[in-house]
C-alpha cells in the first residue's frame, strides 16, 4: 500500500494493527525515542514551529505535505515502498531465486549487523548537528537543518522497524542500544568514526550533508538491492529523503562560493587575509574543509580488501550501486579488480578478487559522484570570472581505514614522509586558526529574508515559498 495511515500512534503503511505483539513492542520504544529526542535533539527548539515536509504516501510522485509543526510532535513512521510480484534476487550465489520476505536463519547475524551499522548513523548525525541551530545563517537554513534532523530521526524508525519485526529479542535489544549511544563519547561511542566527529559549525554541516550523506546514498542504494525484500523496500523509500539533504550540502557550499565570490570580485582581491577581513569564506579554507569531508567520508566504505563485503555479496545482503545496470554475470567469480598499495614507495595498483574489492568499487562509484559536485562549484566560479578551482583529493590522502592509513600522501596522490606532511598538514586540512575564524562568523541570523554575510541567499525557497518567509516560527 502506498498511502500512510496517520490515525495511529506510529504512523505506518505496514498494517501495523494486524501485528499486535509487534505494535505493542514498537509502541513500549516510541517514548524512549521521544525521550531521546527531548535529549538530544536539537537543542532549545521543541516549542518552533517548523515547515516541514511529512510523507503522506511513498509515491514519488507528490508524496510529501508542508506546514508548520513542533519537532515532537512530527509523526514519525514505518514506510516501505510497495513490493514487487515475483521480484527476483538479481546477484550473488542465489541469484534467480525468490526473494527473501523472512531471514534466512544462516544470514541472520549478518543483516542485523547491516541494519544496526546503518541505523546507528541516523541518530548520530542528529547528534552531530544538535547546536547548529543556535548559530544558523539564516531562517531558510534553519528549516533545513530541522527538516535532515526529523528525517534523520524517521530514518532510524525504519531501521528498528526490521529489527522489531525480523529479530525478536536481539533486534528489540540493538533497537535500544541505538538510542543509548552517543556521537563522540568516549565509553560508548557510535559505531563509525565519522559519525564520532563534531560538526561545529554551518560549513561543516553543508560538507556533511554533501559528502556523507552521499555516502549514506550510495549505502542505501547498495542496500536497496538486498536480497531480504523488506531491507531492500525501506532503503529505497529512504533514499527519497537522503536526496534532500544532498541538495541541502551542495547548494549550502555553493551559496558559500558565491558569497566569497561576490567580494573577491567587489575588493578585487583573493587574499585570503583581506577576504577575512570583509567576514568571508577564502576559497582556500573552503578546500582545506573539502579535503577533510571527502577524506573521512571514504573510510566509512572500509577497507580496500574485505572478506566480509565478498558475503554480504555472494549471500545476496547487499549489491553494488546501480546493479540492474551493470553488465557482467551479477556472480563476479574469477573477475578481478584495481586497489591501491604502497610498492618502493609509491602508490600502485594490486590487482584482487572482485568480491574482496567490493567496498573498493562502491568507493570508486562515490568518488565519481562527489567529484561532479565538486564541478559544479566549480561553476560558480566559471560565472564570476575567478580562476581558483576547487579539487577533491587522492582517494589515499588522509586516509585511517586499510593499508593506506600506514602512509602519508599528499592531496595530488603522493607518497611523502611525516616530515612533509607535519610541514604542510594546516595547508591541506583545516588548521585550529581555520576552524576558529569559521567559528567567529557563526552568529544567530534568523530575522525572515534576512542572510549573514558570509552566505549567500538561495535562488528560491522552500516549496515555491518566497525566501523570506516565516520558515520557523519562534514560541
Amino acid at each position: 500500500m502506498s498511502s500512510i495511515d496517520y490515525d495511529e500512534t506510529i504512523p505506518n503503511n505496514v498494517n501495523l494493527s494486524e501485528d499486535r505483539t509487534l505494535k505493542r513492542a514498537l509502541e513500549h520504544w516510541q517514548p524512549n525515542y521521544l525521550s531521546w529526542w527531548q535529549d538530544m535533539g536539537p537543542d532549545g527548539s521543541h516549542n518552533f514551529d517548523v515547515y516541514l515536509r511529512t510523507a503522506v504516501s511513498v509515491d514519488p510522485q507528490g508524496w510529501a505535505q508542508f506546514g508548520h509543526v513542533k519537532m515532537p510532535d512530527y509523526r514519525w513512521g514505518i514506510f516501505l515502498n510497495p513490493g514487487e510480484a515475483d521480484r527476483k534476487i538479481h546477484f550473488g550465489d542465489h541469484k534467480g531465486e525468490n526473494v527473501w520476505n523472512d531471514v534466512p536463519g544462516e544470514y541472520r547475524a549478518n543483516l542485523r549487523r547491516i541494519i544496526v551499522t546503518q541505523g546507528d548513523t541516523e541518530p548520530a548525525s542528529v547528534e552531530q548537528q544538535r547546536h547548529l541551530g543556535l548559530t544558523a545563517p539564516s531562517q531558510y537554513d534553519l528549516r533545513n537543518l530541522f527538516q535532515v534532523n526529523v528525517e534523520e530521526g524517521r530514518h532510524l524508525w525504519a531501521m528498528v522497524y526490521l529489527l522489531h519485526k525480523y529479530f525478536g529479542r536481539d533486534g528489540r535489544e540493538e533497537a535500544e542500544g541505538l538510542l543509548e549511544r552517543r556521537s563522540g563519547q568516549e565509553d560508548n561511542p557510535r559505531i563509525l568514526q565519522a559519525f564520532n566527529e563534531a560538526t561545529p559549525d554551518w560549513l561543516s554541516f553543508f560538507m556533511f550533508t554533501y559528502f556523507t550523506d552521499r555516502d549514506g546514498k550510495f549505502q542505501l542504494c547498495a542496500l536497496a538491492e538486498s536480497s531480504f525484500d523488506p531491507l531492500a523496500r525501506t532503503t529505497k523509500f529512504m533514499l527519497t529523503e537522503e536526496a534532500h539533504h544532498m541538495f541541502v550540502g551542495e547548494s549550502g557550499v555553493g551559496r558559500v562560493i558565491t558569497r566569497t565570490a561576490q567580494m573577491i570580485n567587489e575588493l578585487k582581491t583573493d587574499d585570503p587575509a583581506k577576504l577575512r577581513a570583509a567576514g568571508v569564506i577564502d576559497l582556500q579554507t573552503i578546500q582545506r574543509y573539502i579535503n577533510f569531508h571527502f577524506s573521512v567520508t571514504i573510510d566509512l566504505f572500509g577497507a580496500d580488501e574485505s572478506s566480509n563485503a565478498a558475503t554480504f555479496y555472494s549471500t545476496g545482503l547487499k549489491g553494488r550501486y546501480e546493479e540492474g545496470k551493470r553488465m557482467d554475470d551479477h556472480v563476479l567469480k574469477g573477475q578481478s579488480y584495481h586497489v591501491l598499495e604502497v610498492r618502493n614507495g609509491q602508490l600502485a595498483n594490486k590487482e584482487v578478487p572482485m568480491l574482496n574489492a567490493l567496498n573498493e568499487v562502491l568507493r570508486d562509484d562515490y568518488i565519481k559522484d562527489s567529484v561532479a559536485g565538486v564541478e559544479r562549484w566549480n561553476k560558480i566560479l566559471d560565472k564570476a570570472g575567478i580562476s581558483f578551482r576547487f579539487k577533491a583529493p587522492h582517494k589515499a590522502f588522509h586516509r585511517n581505514i586499510g593499508p593506506l592509513a600506514a602512509v602519508k600522501v599528499s592531496p595530488e596522490g603522493q607518497v611523502i614522509s611525516d616530515a612533509e606532511w607535519k610541514a604542510n598538514v594546516d595547508t591541506w586540512l583545516p588548521s585550529a586558526g581555520d576552524r576558529a575564524y569559521v567559528a567567529s562568523l557563526m552568529g544567530r541570523c534568523v530575522e525572515p529574508g534576512k542572510f549573514a554575510n558570509w552566505i549567500a541567499p538561495p535562488v528560491m525557497g522552500i516549496n515555491r515559498q518566497p525566501v523570506d518567509f516565516e520558515y520557523v516560527r519562534f514560541n
